[in-house]
């Protein structure tokens, strides 16, 4: 699994028929902080949840172009899934945004990228952005040792990986399908 050194944290945790997206709101040029509450999650199409790391005006163009997909399957988030990854390798354009697109609904997750990459987790974690190998860790420990629900393994998670990543603030969004 790759984790480009992009700065943010985005963690996806399914847990008891539920799943939850948590972002910190951070945003940085280099090593400066510009702002603190940035929205880095969207819901579409009702029970569709997503999240990106990267540059905000290519994840805002790759959110639109994955909604579209989405409506086209008629909220068939696999086979939506599929149809941007193979696009976004091959489009001549496409292929030069540089994002990470996290996408869940009740039952499964991706990890999406320009490479072509289409991943599922195996134990229902995945996570984006430079705070993603802290969140990973954090969110598998809890979810193997706690009977905490998907929303506070996300919300312990985050709170470890923001103690540790200096790209990752305590100014976290969540999203719940």
């Amino acid at each position: 699994m790759q984790f480009p050194a992009r700065s943010t944290t985005v963690l996806g945790v399914r847990r008891h028929g539920k799943c939850v997206l948590v972002a910190d709101g951070q945003v940085t040029l280099g090593d400066v902080v510009v702002k603190q509450r940035a929205r880095k999650l969207r819901r579409m199409d009702g029970e569709v949840i997503a999240g990106f790391a990267g540059a905000t005006a290519d994840a805002q163009a790759l959110f639109g172009k994955f909604e579209t997909k989405l409506q086209a399957h008629r909220g068939n988030l696999e086979r939506a899934c599929v149809e941007l990854a193979q696009d976004w390798r091959t489009d001549r354009i496409l292929r030069h945004l540089d994002a990470l697109l996290l996408v869940a609904d009740r039952k499964q997750m991706f990890l999406l990228s320009g490479d072509g990459d289409l991943m599922q987790p195996d134990d229902g974690v995945m996570a984006i952005g430079a705070g993603a190998p802290f969140a990973l860790a954090a969110a598998r420990a809890l979810l193997e040792f706690t009977e905490l629900s998907a929303r506070e393994v996300a919300d312990a998670a985050m709170k470890v990986t923001r103690g540790i990543c200096i790209y990752t603030n305590g100014e976290v969004a969540f999203e719940e399908v």
